[in-house]
């Protein structure tokens, strides 16, 4: 920090500095940070004058410390100067100093020690620490304060590994006190998380030289706070720091900006680039420490880029790096998601979702580095999207709470509205109601963190879940939010290549999201007309889920006044009865076998093998034809364990069921065969070759390949993952769904080897799976299976709810 020297002509005299202090703030043209800068000049130059009259001798320094230190002074700031003395000096010293400055009416923090006395205060005292990093000479001899800044940032850097994580809770308990800066109606610019406070810290941890800021944006967003703050100092000639809602139109007009909430989206941004680049900040800081207590990798600093893009993970490391995979291209390095070494952003559109969605999955978050880059070489996915990118979405959004620092990561980069061009309207979008507590944007997502939880009650997870991230896009718009947030979702769900009939689903979610609950509160339940308006909007049972699903998720994600008990209960209530007069499940039917099939079938028949045929299952973009998978057919003849033993050949070669169907057929009368067919994608790394998968597949049926015990063997050999929490498998009963079959639904977390569990423990349970209809939808597994007894009659109801228990118990 270089000293700050008074003008020749600024006054001394209280009254002089008053009135000259009053014309620099009512100077036109003259705000933000030069604003600030020549006040901090101006009382440089009164307290150098009073410094001077009160006889200071030789051996002496005036400092400034904190804010006043960095020579950023709002007009209603504090001043807070230390009187830095070598040996004992006149006790009636200081006062003839600071009584000037109190008769003047301005706020004086002071203290008066030696070098060692301070250096003491440091020690015991992690604030006065903080502000003392900031000391600035004003007046009397330099060599001291040098001494000073030398001697406390030497103090810092060698107690950093102590003092850090100090500093680490006592942001975390200034958070807690006083919420998040990016979504409060009346935030307080300074202590609220994302606040000027924070960017005190950001610059403390840099003076330790273990790790630095991202700085892109960060010194303007400061500025920005700061600039708010002034105008408030001035609007309320108050020295607060809470920007209450009386003030907002106010501070707005002074700043010269539209009205109070485009104010409050420009606090809201600086907020969030702020509170990112803390993010990123403490977990360097949490590596670099872990490294120095032997609890990780040996790095010596961490930086990030102050311009342009990294391409790596920033860090000096000494010794190997470990990187475990975690999808295609995307690795886990240091506790954080980062780009494979081949990985190529420019020719791979889909790889930030994909990314995103292992790092959530994971339980981790992207690292700095890496969504730079991404945001920087990362080609536009076509329209309409890829079906992977789409998964990618859905498995993303379906993490929960573990989706939230992966959102702040991209959307921190524009990579979100870049994915999603409508977002941009609701970013940052304050909400003038107390039943809020989030942004527009915040509320979007926190809704489908919400619904994450309740994929297990609903057919279609994935409609769910991008429901609740639609749902009031309309917001800010003219009209109704719900109609304009209709036609919005039919065209983004198109862009994300969703079909008709899902994009009309969509459509009747969010024009509707409000109905369910308004119904249930505001109308009687036992009028026949009241569920009849409820079943003609939603008109199956499986729109009915889905629109009951999404109301709670957002009214539990808008606030604690939004959602009761009885609320609850009022919406199952009429969800239940509206259920009851659309009962009847319908379930799809399987198409006609193809002449490929048929061919299969008869060749399985009559050598008594499997048959098996492999097609690559690609996409078409604008770059050509991308590979997405392979559709495997396989014919065998019927054989208890097959779909159990089948699916866990498939899982030993890593390889992702996104779709499965199996069914029945007795070709030409020569005796039962069972076809499967399935769509499957590699979880990382190539594609099997077919030869080996058909190799291994006819291993496993000989009993030569034991198969659960290569994947016993594999799992536990594997490093172990965090991940994170996701609902229970439910396993449930469709009763009274068909006349020849039971048929049990599992909704589960798709996991490598899930299906092979359950075909485990159906076998076991001594069933036989005569049609099975499996879907994985993002990161969630719907799937039915008609089972039936070994005479090929339905279970029994006793029987059918103990098989259920059965499979739940091995997917536990």
């Amino acid at each position: 920090m270089t000293t700050t020297e008074a003008h020749p002509s600024d006054p001394a005299r209280p009254d002089d500095h008053g009135a000259a202090r009053a014309r620099l703030l009512a100077a036109p043209g003259l705000g933000g940070a030069a604003r600030r800068a020549a006040l901090a000049r101006l009382t440089d130059g009164w307290l150098t004058g009073l410094y001077r009259e009160a006889g200071a001798p030789a051996g002496t320094a005036l400092v400034a410390v904190g804010g006043y230190g960095r020579g950023e002074l709002s007009p209603r700031s504090d001043l807070d100067v230390l009187l830095l003395h070598e040996g004992p000096i006149d006790a009636a010293l200081p006062e003839r100093i600071w009584y000037p400055v109190w008769d003047s009416g301005a706020a004086l923090d002071h203290s008066v020690r030696t070098l060692e006395e301070a250096r003491t205060v440091a020690a015991d005292d992690l604030k006065a620490q903080l502000g003392l990093l900031d000391a600035r000479h004003i007046a009397g001899d330099p060599a001291l304060t040098a001494a000073l800044r030398s001697a406390l940032l030497a103090d810092w850097r060698a107690g950093a590994a102590r003092r850090l994580p100090e500093l680490q809770q006592m942001a975390a308990e200034r958070a807690e006190r006083h919420g998040e800066l990016s979504f409060l109606l009346e935030p307080d610019l300074k202590e609220a998380r994302g606040g000027l406070r924070d960017v005190v810290t950001l610059n403390a941890i840099a003076a330790t030289w273990l790790a630095d800021a991202p700085r892109d944006g960060l010194e303007s967003a400061a500025a920005r706070l700061a600039d708010v703050r002034d105008a408030l100092h001035l609007t309320t000639g108050r020295a607060t720091e809470r920007l209450s809602l009386q003030d907002q139109d106010q501070v707005a007009a002074r700043l010269g900006v539209l009205d109070a909430d485009t104010l409050l989206r420009q606090v809201y941004e600086a907020a969030r680039t702020i509170t990112y680049a803390s993010d990123v900040t403490w977990r360097a800081v949490d590596r670099v420490l872990a490294a120095r207590s032997g609890r990780g990798r040996r790095i010596s600093r961490i930086a990030f880029p102050f311009s342009g893009v990294g391409r790596g993970a920033g860090a000096v490391a000494k010794g190997a790096v470990e990187r475990r995979p975690l999808a295609e291209g995307v690795v886990e390095q240091d506790g954080e998601a980062v780009l494979a070494q081949g990985a190529r952003p420019a020719q791979d559109p889909v790889l930030a979702l994909r990314a995103a969605a292992a790092a959530a999955q994971a339980g981790l978050t992207v690292s700095y580095a890496t969504v730079r880059r991404l945001a920087a070489e990362a080609k536009p996915l076509p329209v309409p999207w890829p079906d992977e990118a789409r998964e990618q979405l859905i498995t993303l959004l379906g993490a929960g709470e573990a989706c939230l620092p992966v959102w702040e990561a991209l959307e921190a980069e524009g990579l979100i509205t870049r994915l999603l061009p409508d977002w941009e309207r609701v970013r940052c979008r304050p909400q003038r109601n107390a039943v809020h507590r989030w942004t527009v944007d915040r509320h979007l997502i926190e809704t489908a963190v919400r619904a994450a939880a309740m994929t297990r009650r609903v057919a279609r997870p994935d409609l769910l879940l991008v429901a609740a991230l639609l749902h009031d896009i309309g917001k800010g718009w003219p009209g109704d939010h719900s109609e304009a947030g209709e036609v919005i979702v039919r065209d983004v769900a198109v862009r994300m290549g969703f079909d008709k009939a899902d994009t009309d689903t969509l459509a009747l979610l969010v024009r509707h999201h409000l109905t369910l609950v308004d119904t249930a509160t505001r109308r009687d339940p036992d009028d026949p007309a009241t569920v009849a308006s409820i079943t003609e909007v939603v008109g199956t049972v499986a729109h009915l889920e889905l629109l009951h699903a999404l109301t709670e998720a957002d009214a539990t994600a808008t606030g604690p006044a939004a959602w009761s008990s009885w609320r609850a209960s009022l919406v199952a209530d009429l969800a239940a009865r509206a259920a009851a007069r659309l009962a009847g499940a319908v379930y799809p039917v399987a198409a006609e076998p193809t002449a490929e099939e048929e061919r299969l079938a008869v060749e399985a028949a009559r050598t008594g093998a499997p048959s098996l045929s492999l097609h690559a299952h690609a996409e078409h973009d604008t770059t050509g034809t991308e590979p997405m998978g392979v559709e495997l057919t396989l014919a065998i003849p019927d054989r208890p364990g097959l779909l159990g033993t089948v699916a866990g050949v498939l899982a030993l070669h890593r390889l992702t069921v996104r779709s499965a169907g199996l069914r029945e057929l007795d070709p030409a009368g020569i005796g039962p065969v069972l076809l499967l067919s399935w769509t499957v994608a590699a979880e990382y790394g190539e594609l099997p070759e077919a030869a080996r998968l058909r190799a291994d597949l006819r291993r496993a049926l000989d009993g030569s390949l034991d198969v659960a015990r290569k994947l016993a063997e594999r799992d536990a050999a594997a490093p172990r993952r965090r991940g994170i929490a996701t609902p229970p498998p439910v396993v449930s009963v469709a009763r009274g769904a068909s006349s020849s079959a039971t048929i049990l639904e599992v909704r589960a977390h798709d996991a490598p080897g899930l299906l092979h569990r359950i075909g485990r423990a159906l076998d076991a349970a001594g069933v036989r799976v005569r049609t099975a209809h499996v879907s994985t939808l993002g990161a969630d597994a719907v799937d039915a299976f008609y089972v039936t007894d070994a005479a090929g009659l339905p279970l029994e109801p006793d029987r059918a709810a103990e098989v259920a228990r059965s499979v739940q118990a091995a997917l536990g």
